[in-house]
């Protein structure tokens, strides 16, 4: 069961390091520099998390995700996206948080970044829920009511599914080999996690989780997030469309598909925005103009320019600050 996880994370960890390197290319800050307030809140949570049910592993049973038990154990909604029960999870988990949070609460805001985190993760968990529920009725077998689910990677993937939208053609090299573009990243993990599912037992402890976070985190950020700079919700552009995690070939068909969820959140069937902005109850969404969408994704873009300069300031009022000191001492 490990192993999938940690296969479907190699990509993700190697994709960190790369970002990483891109925001701190030409600042002169470290490796290890630049991490959030909230985001290093948000780990302590995740390994105090991991610590609590090793130490008292019949807390697994109220932490995390039991169909069976979720009524009347509610709050297992809530809490089994921040329990790791292995050290491979919680591992990954944090590091993959505190890079990428790096990257993306300084351009979404404290404020909107915790709360992604906490709708993403709560609609995540909820839809395991209803898909565990669902498999048991449709096969009678029971490890889908007990099997305990926990993890932190359905938000992971949503943060992916951020990079997308903020850095779509962003190249990334993937091994040092292979040249990707960020806005592929989601879609390549989830290929590789279903992959690696027909060869490794225990998979469904990840896969529902993997594709819900990425599913979820699209719904919000396209419907419901609100932004910093505009104070209007969503991104209706055509590039972050659903089918825009599919190859060209396959969108005909993935769009009257994708068309059902935004009938339901808008009122009515999509169009292209092109031509027509989201309406809800026949009045268009704040924030449907396709212009207005690309002017966010380019705040985003001076946002993490803005970051590039600060942090370039200041590492060079620290080489100022050593260099004083080092001529005092001589």
């Amino acid at each position: 069961m490990r192993n999938l996880w940690i296969a479907a994370s190699v990509i993700v960890l190697d994709w960190i390091n790369l970002l990483n390197f891109i925001v701190l290319r030409s600042s002169g800050g470290g490796l290890f520099t630049g991490f959030t307030r909230l985001c290093k809140g948000l780990a302590v949570v995740l390994i105090s998390g991991h610590i609590v049910v090793q130490l008292f592993p019949p807390a697994v049973t109220y932490l995390a995700l039991i169909p069976a038990w979720t009524i009347p154990f509610a709050w297992n909604l809530v809490t089994a996206g921040y329990v790791e029960q292995t050290i491979y999870g919680v591992i990954i988990s944090t590091v993959s948080l505190l890079f990428i949070g790096k990257l993306l609460e300084p351009i979404w805001g404290s404020k909107e970044f915790l709360k992604f985190v906490f709708v993403v993760n709560f609609l995540t968990s909820f839809c395991v829920f209803i898909t565990a529920i669902a498999l048991y009725y449709a096969t009678s077998q029971e490890i889908y009511l007990y099997m305990p689910i926990s993890g932190f990677h359905g938000v992971i993937l949503g943060f992916l599914v951020g990079i997308k939208q903020i850095l779509p053609d962003q190249e990334l090299s993937l091994f040092s080999a292979l040249r990707i573009k960020a806005k592929w990243l989601p879609s390549l993990v989830l290929l590789l996690s279903l992959g690696a599912s027909f060869f490794i037992e225990g998979s469904a402890a990840y896969l529902p989780t993997l594709f819900f976070g990425t599913y979820m985190s699209w719904i919000y950020l396209r419907y419901l997030q609100r932004r910093l700079e505009t104070n209007l919700k969503g991104d209706p552009s055509d590039e972050f469309a659903f089918s825009s995690f599919f190859p060209d070939f396959l969108r005909p068909v993935i769009d009257p598909i994708a068309s059902i969820v935004h009938r339901v959140l808008c009122g009515r069937p999509e169009t292209s925005n092109e031509a027509k902005g989201y309406v809800m109850g026949g009045n268009p969404l704040p924030g449907s103009d396709p212009i207005e969408a690309s002017r966010r994704r380019e705040r985003g873009a001076r946002a993490l320019e803005e970051r590039l300069a600060a942090e370039r300031l200041a590492a060079a009022r620290r080489e100022e600050v050593q260099t004083d000191d080092a001529s005092d001492k001589v």
